[in-house]
Formats: structure tokens, C-alpha cells, sequence
């Protein structure tokens, strides 16, 4: 360090206890290279070298044990591509050369990936971290290869405010029941900075959720540590602790789970599982179709079907209920109604997918909105005709007119009302009108053999629920 920065940057540190910072008075003169906050980072760092002792009965390699549809290394990567990491370096070691075979130059992931070999990979994690030091000059994210995470967590840390002597780790203020607290690393911290970490520890605030926004500071830190006897990364963690450049970022709100063993994979598959409930699911979605869907899922997840093909599956199902409401004969109208829910199941299940294989794309979006509208106009349109063939009354034309018109508003209005206003006006309470109510007045429709009055039904719910979207947002848009 030259003369300048050393009398740039002068700081006085008092710590009065291991657990509790008292006073930390910076003196600053100016701005050295330590003190200038650091850009948001575009790499990450993942450690996969170790030898994951109580995974062997699920794999041959810990990073390469399926979850839901992914291996737990491309679940990493694709969540951390989701949060705006497009470039990772990763650390292999024992069976390396099977994370390079399933991953390669990382193309059919949509990211740029790098390797690096740690033949010391039965030794503490920290010598993974030291084998990466001279591909960072700038911040990155490190993560482990058997954490899983929510996205958000990423979004929220990129945006954190780091010098670059300081690094920061994710920390978890709840005792969530589908953690190993036995083998977590627990963590103590005061006014956002760590302050003590270590699996032993009894009198603790936190966990380590063992992701980390690092500077190459790191690097020296755990020099430090090993130089001490401490190989692991807690190890360089205290040593940034103790001169109060650690800094903790609380992402409670957020899911995470370190997957080290057969229960934690059992409780990795009910937890992002449990993620796919959605705000805006109506109450038939939620009692019936979505319990249902998910197990559809499950098994839809071990093929290579995409969560496109699902949606024109769906499309397809929902053309011969038409078909069948054509005829207007009750016993078609039976299997017109069945296969109106089981579309309905259906369509829930493409989304599922593409949400647990990080598959979701604004087209698939557009796409599955497009193919239900037609799906929704057919199937009406195949209820009126055939009620026509059968029975002659031409009010069946005005009737089922106003519930298409009907079913595509509540569709419209529906999408603006859900995705801009309704976290802000809505009672959590409120049912929602939506496509699975609709799909399931059809089912029961039908199978009761009465079409007049169930787009009489239609008809009215649809169109009320309309008009009652717009008065509600009036002012919105005043």
C-alpha cells in the first residue's frame, strides 16, 4: 500500500466483548481504494469439490443429484442466472469430471462456465475459495453446490452496498422446522455486522445460509484462518468479523435449504413445492386442481415434455370437450364435462413446470393465455350449438353470447386486476373469479344436463365480476 492510501484511510476499531460491538470510529481523510463502494456483481463462484459423505446413497456426486426435474448444481445456476449472474467459475474436485460432462461450457444453460480443480477437496471448504483467487478482481457471489435458494435473495444482495475490504453474508433470523440446526452454522450479529459464527455455538441470531456477496478481500482473510489452523470459510469469516468487515444482509422472508442429506432432499422437494401456490389461485384451484396438478407435475418432471408442449396438451383436451358438447347428447355432455376439468387440472401444470425447472419465459406466458381464450371460446361455442341441435330455442343464443362475452372479459380484466392492483386493494379473504371457477360451473353443468342455465350462470358471474373490477379501480385509472 502506498503512502497516500495509509494516510487516507486511519480507522480506530473497539470491540469491549466477542459478542458486542461497542463503538467503531472511522477517521477518514478522504476516499481510499478501500472505501469506494463496490459495482454489483456479474460473476459467480460455486464450490462443488467436496466428497458429500451422507448424499452417496442418492448419487455418485452430490452436485449432481436430481431435484424436481434438475440436478441441484444447474438448479444453482439457473437461479442465480434468474437473479442476473450470466458468467460462474466452479470449483470441482472429487468426481469433477462428471460435473463437467452433465454441465460443459454451461451453453445449454443459457451461461458461460468455467472450471477450476481443487485436488485438496477433502481438506475445508476455504482452500475451494483460495483456489479461485486470481479469476476475481471485483465482488462476486460465492455458493455452495447443495444450497438451494430463492432468486430473491440474489436480487436483494446484488443491490447491497459493499467496500471493498468488506464482504457480506445472507443470514437467516427464523428457526425454520426444515432446517438441520445440528449441523447448521449458526451466527451471531449486531447492527447488520457479524460478530461470531461456528456450528458450535449456543447463544446465536441466525444462520448461515452459506451465500455470500465476497470482495477479494476474502482471499487474504482466509490465508489468516488457515495460517491459525482453520480451513474452513467460517474461519476467514471471523477473521472479517473480528475487524468488523463482515456484514450480514437478513433474508428471513426468503426460502433456503442446504441439501446434505436424504431428509433435506425430502424437504427441498416439499419446499419448492410449496412455492408454486399462487396469490391469484381461485378456491377450486387451490382445494382441487392444484393437489391434483402437482402430482401430474411430479410425473411430467421426469420426461423432457416443456411446459409449451403441456400448455397445447391442455389446448387439446379442452378441443374435444368441445367436440363433444357439439353433439349435445347427455351422455357426450358427461365426457364434454370431464374433460373440461381435466383441462382445467391440465392447465395448471404447465406452469408448475416451468417454474420448477426455472423454464418460465414471458412467451409461454402469452402463449398459454392465447391457447385458453381460444380453448374458452370453443368450449362455450360447442355448449351453445349443441343445445341448439337438440332442443331449437334460439335463447340459447343470446344467453350464451353474453357468457362468452362474459368469460372473456372476466379473462381481461382479470390480468390487469391481478398482476397490478390486487396485492394493494384486495382483502386476502376474497374469492377470486377466476378460470378454474368457470372451467368447474361447465363440469358441473354438464353433468347435471343443464347448459341453458349454466350460461345463464356464466353469463351473469362473469359479467358482474367485470363490471365490479371496474368500479373498483376507477380511481386507478382516473
Amino acid at each position: 500500500m502506498d503512502e497516500l492510501d495509509i494516510l487516507e484511510n486511519e480507522s480506530e476499531l473497539t470491540l469491549t466483548s466477542k459478542h458486542h460491538l461497542v463503538s467503531a470510529v472511522i477517521k477518514t481523510h478522504g476516499v481510499s481504494h478501500l472505501q469506494r463502494e463496490m459495482p454489483p456483481p456479474k460473476q459467480a463462484l460455486i464450490l462443488a469439490a467436496g466428497l458429500g459423505r451422507r448424499q452417496k446413497e442418492n448419487g455418485t456426486s452430490k452436485p449432481l443429484i436430481s431435484l424436481l426435474g434438475l440436478t441441484l448444481i444447474e438448479r444453482i445456476i439457473l437461479t442465480a442466472k434468474k437473479a442476473g449472474i450470466s458468467e460462474f467459475l466452479i470449483v470441482v474436485g472429487h468426481n469433477g469430471d462428471q460435473i463437467r460432462k452433465q454441465l460443459a461450457d454451461g451453453r445449454k444453460l443459457g451461461v458461460k462456465l468455467d472450471y477450476v480443480v481443487n485436488d485438496d477437496w477433502n481438506r475445508g471448504n476455504g482452500i475451494s475459495v483460495l483456489k479461485a483467487r486470481e479469476f476475481f478482481r471485483e465482488s462476486f457471489i460465492l455458493l455452495m453446490a447443495d444450497h438451494i435458494f430463492d432468486h430473491k435473495i440474489l436480487n436483494e444482495l446484488r443491490k447491497a452496498t459493499l467496500r471493498q475490504d468488506e464482504c457480506i453474508l445472507c443470514v437467516d433470523g427464523k428457526i425454520h422446522k426444515y432446517l438441520d440446526l445440528e449441523d447448521a452454522t449458526k451466527v451471531v450479529t449486531t447492527n447488520g455486522r457479524i460478530i461470531d459464527i461456528g456450528k458450535e455455538l449456543t447463544d446465536y441470531n441466525g444462520i448461515d445460509t452459506g451465500i455470500f456477496l465476497c470482495t477479494p478481500t476474502i482471499f487474504d482473510a482466509l490465508d489468516e484462518s488457515i495460517a491459525n489452523g482453520n480451513e474452513s470459510i467460517s474461519g476467514g469469516i471471523n477473521i472479517l468479523a473480528n475487524k468488523g468487515k463482515m456484514k450480514a444482509l437478513d433474508v428471513s422472508d426468503k426460502y433456503w435449504i442446504d441439501v446434505d442429506h436424504r431428509k433435506a432432499l425430502k424437504n427441498a422437494k416439499s419446499l419448492l413445492i410449496e412455492q408454486l401456490a399462487k396469490l391469484t389461485d381461485g378456491p377450486i384451484a387451490k382445494l382441487f386442481n392444484r393437489p391434483v396438478s402437482l402430482r401430474i407435475s411430479a410425473l411430467l418432471l421426469k420426461t423432457n415434455i416443456t411446459p409449451n408442449q403441456v400448455t397445447l396438451l391442455s389446448f387439446i383436451i379442452s378441443l374435444f370437450a368441445s367436440l363433444f358438447f357439439y353433439f349435445g347428447d347427455y351422455h357426450y355432455l358427461i365426457a364434454g364435462g370431464i374433460l373440461v376439468q381435466i383441462s382445467s387440472i391440465v392447465d395448471g401444470c404447465d406452469g408448475e413446470i416451468a417454474r420448477l425447472k426455472l423454464r418460465q419465459t414471458n412467451y409461454g406466458g402469452w402463449f398459454d393465455a392465447v391457447l385458453d381464450r381460444y380453448a374458452d371460446g370453443l368450449i362455450v361455442f360447442g355448449m351453445i350449438y349443441g343445445h341448439w341441435m337438440l332442443h331449437s330455442n334460439i335463447l340459447i343464443w343470446t344467453v350464451g353470447f353474453a357468457a362468452l362475452i362474459g368469460t372473456f372479459l372476466n379473462s381481461y380484466t382479470s390480468d390487469k386486476y391481478d398482476s397490478i392492483f390486487r396485492k394493494k386493494l384486495i382483502c386476502k379473504n376474497e374469492i377470486r373469479m377466476g378460470r378454474d371457477i368457470r372451467l368447474f360451473i361447465i363440469f358441473i353443468g354438464a353433468l347435471s344436463n343443464q347448459i341453458l342455465l349454466t350460461l345463464a350462470i356464466l353469463a351473469i358471474i362473469t359479467n358482474f365480476e367485470s363490471v365490479r373490477r371496474l368500479v373498483v379501480l376507477r380511481h386507478e385509472y382516473a
